[in-house]
């Protein structure tokens, strides 16, 4: 290992940006000891949002970049420009840009709307009591959807129906709050293996290393099904006492205009041409576009599109891209040398402190075995649901879940709310054929 400076800077950032993750409730705490609106409350604020965080510190980075790098460059085409900016263009912020749009389409009260109906239409076979029903359908087919819809969209929806129904309630524990949020963070990372296309690890390798769909569902998908069933059940039963009873319809469902069919069809229609073409940026934006413009004319069937959240979850992801590329040095040596079962735990591990995409990308740079191939993209997967930063998906659940936890969500909590899940998870990609 020669790392660079540069790479050393970026290394060092990028753990002092997960240290930061970890300290964010405690520095959001900090905002209550100076006057409400003052400018020293606003940052505190500012420094305790999480989605923040990766952002922030990658724009640290580009500023060291370009006093390391040289102010001035000549690119490829002998054009002058700044030494960060020739960085950041050699950047793919096709993901970030793709989640920002899904989450905002996805978010919308006709896919919403829609998505209740099925959950509720699957919820109604299910023999037990109304709220149990719903929690255990909701947190299986929304998760699972995700290998078709992408799992961006399928923590979006799920994480905003699960809001409405089950975080909004005062009655809920806060240790029904956390075990549900690991819960959802782990179903939704394993969830999307079903498929070759929807799950960020499996994307970056799926390619390269011609995984098709028979492959994954051969390989992945009906272990990950059977964890998510079994953790799911396993949840609903320990928390029986407090999922008894009727379910608590949303609170002004009744007095907005629900979508009409035509409306709810071309939103589908809108989701699947953006998932469709997740790979060009240019076109899925422009879509995007002519999206905004069709929920401005139906304005009156549709909530305040969720922009503000979006962006901050788009930001975070561009900031762990930014950081991320520059720790190849050392991630790639360390996936050399392991073999199969410490590479899978390995995996699991790391991923917990880095996005489980960027750990399989690099892991497709190094010649692996099939066997390795395996273990790396499973650990990457049952690990996605540790941390905010595991799963490119989790910072929009993060987004959207984190109000309902006083002082916002812990890190510790969200790990143990995980972790037996994970346990589960990796039980089953282990023990099964």
């Amino acid at each position: 290992m020669n790392p660079t400076p540069i790479e050393i800077v970026a290394t060092v950032l990028f753990a002092v940006a997960v240290l930061h993750t970890f300290a964010a409730k405690k520095i959001e705490s900090l905002a209550h000891h100076y006057p409400e609106g003052s400018i020293r409350e606003n940052l505190f604020h500012f420094l305790g949002e999480v989605e923040v965080i990766f952002g922030l510190w990658a724009g640290v980075f580009i500023i060291l970049y370009s006093f390391l790098s040289g102010f001035t460059i000549y690119d490829n085409h002998h054009h002058l420009m700044a030494g960060a900016v020739y960085y950041l263009e050699s950047l793919n912020y096709t993901e970030p840009v793709f989640v920002f749009v899904i989450m905002c389409m996805a978010g919308t009260r006709p896919v919403i709307l829609f998505a209740e109906k099925l959950i509720l239409m699957v919820a109604k076979m299910i023999p037990l009591s109304e709220k149990t029903s719903f929690y255990i359908s909701a947190l299986v087919l929304g998760p699972l959807l995700g290998s078709f819809i992408t799992e961006p969209a399928a923590m979006t929806v799920t994480a905003l129906i699960l809001l409405d129904y089950f975080y909004s309630n005062k009655g809920m524990s806060s240790r029904f709050k956390y075990a549900t949020l690991g819960l959802l963070f782990v179903n939704i990372s394993v969830g999307g293996t079903l498929t070759h296309f929807a799950a960020p690890p499996v994307l970056m390798v799926a390619g390269k290393w011609h995984w098709g769909m028979g492959h994954m569902m051969s390989h992945f998908g009906y272990k990950a099904a059977l964890a998510i069933v079994l953790c799911t059940l396993a949840a609903a039963f320990i928390f029986k006492n407090e999922l008894k009873g009727k379910l608590e319809i949303k609170q002004g469902h009744d007095n907005i205009l629900k979508p009409t069919w035509w409306i709810t069809l071309i939103h589908l229609f809108f989701l699947a041409l953006v998932v469709y073409t997740s790979h060009h940026m240019v076109f899925f934006l422009g879509l995007f576009l002519f999206f905004l413009g069709f929920i401005a004319v139906t304005g009156e069937y549709q909530d305040e599109p969720k922009l503000k959240e979006s962006l901050l979850v788009g930001f975070f992801l561009a900031g762990l891209v930014t950081l991320g590329d520059q720790q190849a040095w050392w991630l790639q040596s360390v996936l050399k040398s392991l073999g199969d079962l410490p590479l899978f735990l390995g995996a699991t591990g790391l991923t917990a402190i880095t996005d489980n995409a960027a750990l399989t990308y690099l892991g497709s740079l190094v010649e692996l075995s099939d066997s390795a191939k395996y273990n790396l993209v499973a650990g990457a997967v049952a690990g996605g649901g540790l941390t905010v930063i595991a799963n490119a998906p989790n910072p929009a659940g993060y987004g959207i879940l984190k109000d309902a936890f006083p002082g916002g969500i812990s890190p510790l909590g969200l790990i143990a709310g995980a972790i037996g899940p994970t346990i589960v998870v990796c039980l089953f990609f282990q023990l099964l054929p």
